[in-house]
């Protein structure tokens, strides 16, 4: 990538300022009790669910650590995603993807209709993994996703197959503690992930010869249930506060992951905790890297508020919808800049 193309030119409403504040206030979770817990032993965990749940009302974002991933995993899946990207654009696009397969490689992503300075690399956790093979409610028809991946480097694949089992194993953890952090029984969300659709992201942010004018990623919030992150120490990960509206950079941590709540959440939860909008910051003289894991439920689950968090004092606040076709909308979205907005859950608000 070289000079700023006008695709990847952001609204003068939607550019980042080049000084940003790097926010300490972003919650820190010690995660190490859990490693030495009997599953099902939840009551010497309250506490931890209490910031779990804190952290989801006023942030939306927190980042965990002693979380259970071995380090030298983290370093082995930077290690074989930096070779991949480090190849010749010919040999990456051996993997390419498109509007018929959505996994592999790609570098023409776009974000609220406006191109994002990345290139990146997807591979689902379910091999293969089924999704609606249209966005149309009538058509039943499935289709079947499978992972492709490169010839180089030789240890990609297994690296990725083997963070996804550790990143799964987080994720139902995480998953988990939200749940009774909701005041709901820890495994009352599980049954929505059998048959997930969860994918993982390799992403490459080359250095941006305008970093004031572009974006990694633009402004979003994330469809999906939850986004476990893995990025490396360059940081660029901007987080819009709730409280005051003001962007704040999440200060890297060694060995430590993101994780926030993504709009299906939001909407179980009937507003309780709520999905926030994030984007990612480009520098001009360096590049970054990041791998964020997609926590997304299986596509025939139909979302919607929770019985169990809404009554006549509390009544729901979204329709419900099915993911695969929400999903599958987003998906052909990222591929071209469209005339309209991308589907999104305020499109299933009830009016109140």
């Amino acid at each position: 990538m070289g000079e700023v193309d006008l695709a990847f030119i952001q609204d003068e409403a939607h550019r980042p300022k080049l000084s940003i504040t790097e926010s300490d206030g972003i919650p820190v979770i010690d995660l190490s009790i859990l490693n030495t817990i009997n599953e099902g032993h939840y009551d010497s965990i309250k506490e931890l669910v209490t910031q779990i749940g804190d952290a989801c009302r006023e942030w939306g974002f927190f980042q965990v650590i002693n979380h259970g991933v071995p380090t030298d995993l983290l370093n082995r899946a930077f290690s074989a995603s930096k070779q991949f990207f480090s190849l010749a654009i010919e040999e990456k696009r051996k993997v390419c993807r498109d509007e018929v397969n959505p996994l592999g490689y790609y570098d023409t992503e776009h974000t609220k209709n406006v191109r994002d300075w990345k290139e990146v690399f997807d591979f689902t956790v379910e091999n293969p993994t089924f999704i609606p093979a249209s966005p149309e409610l009538g058509d039943q028809q499935l289709q079947e996703l499978r992972n492709q991946w490169p010839k180089f480097p030789p240890e990609l694949r297994e690296t990725c197959e083997e963070y996804v089992v550790e990143l799964e194993k987080l994720s139902y953890k995480l998953l988990e503690l939200i749940s009774m952090s909701l005041g709901l029984p820890a495994k009352r969300f599980n049954d929505f992930f059998k048959n997930q659709t969860s994918f993982v992201r390799l992403n490459h942010y080359p250095p941006c010869p305008a970093p004031e004018l572009a974006l990694g990623v633009g402004r979003h919030k994330d469809a999906g249930a939850l986004t476990v992150l893995l990025q490396d120490e360059v940081g660029g990960l901007d987080v819009k506060r709730k409280r005051d509206g003001e962007w704040y950079r999440v200060k890297p941590i060694t060995d430590s992951f993101i994780v926030n709540v993504g709009d299906i959440i939001q909407v179980w939860s009937n507003e309780r905790y709520e999905s926030v909008e994030h984007r990612v910051s480009v520098k001009s003289g360096k590049e970054r890297f990041s791998i964020p894991f997609f926590f997304n439920p299986a596509h025939d689950a139909m979302v919607k508020p929770l019985d169990e968090l809404t009554d006549d004092q509390n009544l729901p606040k979204y329709r419900e919808y099915n993911w695969g076709k929400f999903f599958k909308t987003r998906k052909l979205s990222n591929f071209k800049k469209l005339n309209l907005e991308n589907i999104q859950i305020q499109h299933f608000k009830i009016a109140n």
